[in-house]
Protein backbone atom coordinates (compact mmCIF):
# COMPACT_ATOMS: atom_id res chain seq x y z
CA UNK A 1 0.00 0.00 0.00
CA UNK A 2 2.81 2.30 0.61
CA UNK A 3 4.33 1.80 -2.43
CA UNK A 4 1.05 2.84 -4.53
CA UNK A 5 0.91 5.63 -2.29
CA UNK A 6 4.62 7.19 -3.26
CA UNK A 7 3.97 6.09 -6.48
CA UNK A 8 0.56 8.09 -7.11
CA UNK A 9 2.17 11.06 -5.21
CA UNK A 10 5.65 10.76 -7.68
CA UNK A 11 2.44 10.75 -10.66
CA UNK A 12 1.14 13.92 -9.20
CA UNK A 13 4.11 15.72 -8.70
CA UNK A 14 5.50 14.94 -12.30
CA UNK A 15 2.58 15.59 -14.16
CA UNK A 16 2.21 18.69 -12.02
CA UNK A 17 -0.73 20.25 -9.63
CA UNK A 18 -3.76 21.91 -10.38
CA UNK A 19 -6.61 23.29 -8.09
CA UNK A 20 -9.66 24.56 -8.55
CA UNK A 21 -11.59 26.98 -6.12
CA UNK A 22 -14.73 28.58 -5.51
CA UNK A 23 -12.75 32.03 -4.56
CA UNK A 24 -8.85 33.57 -5.09
CA UNK A 25 -7.19 35.90 -3.05
CA UNK A 26 -5.66 38.54 -4.44
CA UNK A 27 -3.92 40.27 -1.79
CA UNK A 28 -6.10 41.44 1.00
CA UNK A 29 -9.29 41.57 -1.71
CA UNK A 30 -10.87 37.67 -2.48
CA UNK A 31 -12.84 37.37 -5.66
CA UNK A 32 -15.58 34.85 -5.54
CA UNK A 33 -17.23 32.40 -8.73
CA UNK A 34 -20.22 34.82 -9.61
CA UNK A 35 -18.35 38.82 -9.33
CA UNK A 36 -17.81 40.40 -12.68
CA UNK A 37 -15.29 40.41 -15.15
CA UNK A 38 -15.19 43.97 -14.36
CA UNK A 39 -13.90 43.08 -10.92
CA UNK A 40 -11.48 40.24 -11.96
CA UNK A 41 -9.62 42.91 -14.14
CA UNK A 42 -9.76 45.53 -11.14
CA UNK A 43 -8.17 42.87 -8.52
CA UNK A 44 -6.15 40.75 -11.23
CA UNK A 45 -5.17 43.17 -14.22
CA UNK A 46 -5.20 42.50 -17.78
CA UNK A 47 -5.19 38.44 -18.03
CA UNK A 48 -1.42 37.63 -20.32
CA UNK A 49 -3.88 35.42 -22.54
CA UNK A 50 -7.47 35.14 -23.53
CA UNK A 51 -9.27 32.30 -25.47
CA UNK A 52 -12.99 31.09 -25.85
CA UNK A 53 -14.38 28.75 -24.50
CA UNK A 54 -16.91 26.37 -26.53
CA UNK A 55 -19.22 23.63 -26.07
CA UNK A 56 -19.10 20.52 -28.11
CA UNK A 57 -21.01 21.71 -31.08
CA UNK A 58 -18.60 24.83 -31.27
CA UNK A 59 -20.90 27.57 -29.88
CA UNK A 60 -19.12 30.34 -27.73
CA UNK A 61 -19.92 29.77 -23.95
CA UNK A 62 -17.37 32.49 -22.55
CA UNK A 63 -13.65 32.80 -22.32
CA UNK A 64 -10.58 31.47 -20.39
CA UNK A 65 -8.46 34.12 -18.93
CA UNK A 66 -4.73 33.26 -18.14
CA UNK A 67 -2.63 34.94 -15.28
CA UNK A 68 0.78 34.26 -14.15
CA UNK A 69 1.17 35.10 -11.18
CA UNK A 70 4.52 34.33 -8.30
CA UNK A 71 5.18 31.05 -10.41
CA UNK A 72 2.15 29.91 -11.14
CA UNK A 73 -0.98 30.14 -14.01
CA UNK A 74 -4.36 31.10 -13.03
CA UNK A 75 -7.22 30.04 -15.33
CA UNK A 76 -10.26 31.72 -14.91
CA UNK A 77 -13.68 31.04 -16.97
CA UNK A 78 -15.40 33.72 -17.81
CA UNK A 79 -19.32 33.24 -18.96
CA UNK A 80 -21.50 35.91 -19.53
CA UNK A 81 -19.65 38.74 -17.66
CA UNK A 82 -19.29 36.70 -14.83
CA UNK A 83 -16.66 34.45 -13.01
CA UNK A 84 -17.43 30.97 -13.15
CA UNK A 85 -14.53 29.38 -12.29
CA UNK A 86 -10.67 28.79 -11.32
CA UNK A 87 -8.18 26.41 -12.38
CA UNK A 88 -4.67 27.05 -10.43
CA UNK A 89 -1.44 25.20 -12.22
CA UNK A 90 1.64 25.27 -10.35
Amino acid sequence: MRIATVGCLVLMLAAGVAQAAESYRFGSKVLTVGDSAGKLVELAGTPVHKEPVENKFGAFEGERWEYRLEGKTLAVTVTKGKVAQFDETY
